[in-house]
């Protein structure tokens, strides 16, 4: 499981490393008004992912089950199932597009000289997304069969892509066309390697409508409700604030928001990488009836995450709008980087619950009051966003979004503790105390290096980063996870040092 886990995260890491080159690039090519403009496209014709219904997810957990109960007719039919099912939503998207590009000509004062280039580069995206549908399939089988690694190859590969095509095709002549056009090849690259892939290595699965079967369509739909419900809270909750900053203080004011909300969104795929491989992972032990190690998984992995929180979080904490203002513009400095506080203190409550906890209870099988709350928190979202952005600006959105994150996770801790047997006190026992005090000496080395030796240059960054990096590693392995019942990682560092010494 680590190895597939670690394999996402590599990907995270390239995909990270890609924007930390790409934001600034588009940024200075297009210009603010332009990327903030690019920014209010994307997410406006992101909410079409929705029609997927929550389909992906739900295809996910029933492939894994029929793979794991050997019934390769059921996983025929489920793959042909949702392939017809994606082939009709993709038209039905392409409609729905339309509507939602007459709104946003209609709602948005956009830039002078943009207009006509953000009509050509939203009907691109519609395009997109509309194929996206189709596009998802063959990541689902690949998860299924937890073939993660080869899966995040290709998807390293499409990372590449995508940054070579930006940086050329942006320096030959800056358009938000151009930007478009750009994911739409990445998205025909994935999705032809990804199925030469599955032909070769899967012999017995098919791609064919023909398929179809209406019981396999209904069981997943009874799965799917919830995962749509999920995900529209999550485009609630993640992808709202620039539609509405778009609104109350326009577009050149969305860069300074979805610059600092760009690395929290990275860190949390990073978390939820986890979540890609325990949920199919728990729809397997479930499947099994092996629940003492589902409650290990469980455990385990979510003091694994908030560590991971924990090791970027307090780094972005202290340093995060620095680091912004060095990386963007100086400008972008301190509304970014109030911002970006605001929301990574909710996201050391909310991050170890969205990737651990939640894939989990979907794993399961038990979805509904998870979905329900994620959709309810992301509702509140929109309201408090509203409700603050008047008085506090940039501010009140990140507030806005945070409230009802940590909110979120308290029920579905509560929900998943229930479900697994697990006393919250266990929980929070196990995973919180020693992370919580090992944290506290790198916050205090981390505030030394920005209050002491008054740290402002991105040499001072990068040196107060690899001290805190090792502080982390030196705290975890002598302190956080001394004597732990799961993962015990001093036996691990003495064998790497004898072994180095032979």
């Amino acid at each position: 499981m680590l190895r597939n886990v670690g394999s996402n995260w590599v990907l995270i890491l390239a995909t990270t490393v890609a924007t930390y080159v790409l934001t600034p690039f588009v940024i200075r090519t297009l210009g603010q008004e332009g990327y903030g403009t690019w920014t209010l496209i994307t997410a406006m014709t992101g909410y079409m992912s929705l029609l997927a219904l929550g389909v992906p997810m739900a295809s996910v957990r029933y492939l894994a089950q029929y793979v794991t109960e050997r019934e390769p007719r059921k996983v025929n039919e489920a793959i042909g199932s949702c392939a017809a099912l994606y082939l009709v939503i993709g038209v039905a998207a392409l409609a729905i597009g339309g509507g939602l590009m007459i709104a946003f000509l209609a709602a948005y004062d956009l830039p002078a000289g943009l207009e006509g280039e953000s009509r050509l580069a939203f009907g691109v995206m519609v395009v997109y997304v509309a194929a996206s549908f189709i596009g998802l399939l063959p990541e689902g089988i690949l998860f299924a069969h937890h073939d993660f690694v080869l899966r995040n190859v290709i998807r390293i590969a499409g990372v590449l892509l995508r940054l070579t095509l930006t940086v050329g095709l942006l320096t030959l002549g800056a358009s938000l066309l151009v930007l478009a056009s750009i994911q739409l090849a990445c998205l025909v690259f994935d999705f032809c390697v990804s199925w030469l892939v599955i032909r070769r290595r899967y012999t017995g699965v098919r791609f064919n409508p023909a398929d179809f079967d209406w019981s396999m369509l209904r069981r997943i739909f009874s799965f799917s409700v919830y995962v749509l419900l999920l995900n529209a809270g999550a485009r609630l909750g993640f992808e709202t604030d620039a539609v509405v900053i778009g609104a109350f203080l326009g577009v050149a004011a969305i860069p300074y928001y979805a610059v600092a909300n760009s690395l929290i969104v990275y860190l949390m795929d990073f978390v939820i990488a986890i979540a890609a491989v325990v949920s199919p992972m728990a729809t397997k032990l479930h499947t099994e009836g092996n629940a003492e190690e589902l409650r290990e998984i469980f455990l385990k992995w979510s003091k694994v995450a908030l560590s991971l929180s924990l090791l970027a979080g307090l780094f972005l904490i202290v340093f995060g709008g620095r680091f912004i203002g060095w990386w963007i513009d100086p400008t972008f400095e301190a509304p970014s980087g109030h911002v970006l506080q605001i929301l990574m203190l909710s996201s050391l409550v909310f991050l170890p619950v969205r990737g651990v906890a939640l894939p989990v209870l979907m794993g399961m099988g038990r979805p509904r009051i998870p979905t329900i709350a994620f959709l309810a928190a992301g509702l509140l979202n929109v309201a408090l966003s509203v409700w603050l952005i008047g008085p506090l600006g940039l501010a009140g959105v990140a507030l806005g979004t945070a409230i009802p994150n940590i909110l979120f996770a308290v029920i579905v801790l509560t929900v998943a503790c229930r479900e697994l047997a697990i006393a919250p006190a266990t929980y929070v026992k196990y995973v919180v105390p020693r992370a919580a005090l090992g944290g506290l000496p790198i916050l205090a080395l981390l505030l030394w290096f920005k209050l002491g030796l008054h740290v402002d240059s991105i040499a001072g960054l990068v040196a107060a980063g690899s001290t805190m990096v090792l502080l982390f590693g030196f705290t975890w392995v002598f302190f956080v996870y001394r004597h732990d019942p799961y993962v015990d990682l001093r036996p691990h560092l003495m064998r790497f040092r004898m072994g180095s010494r032979a």
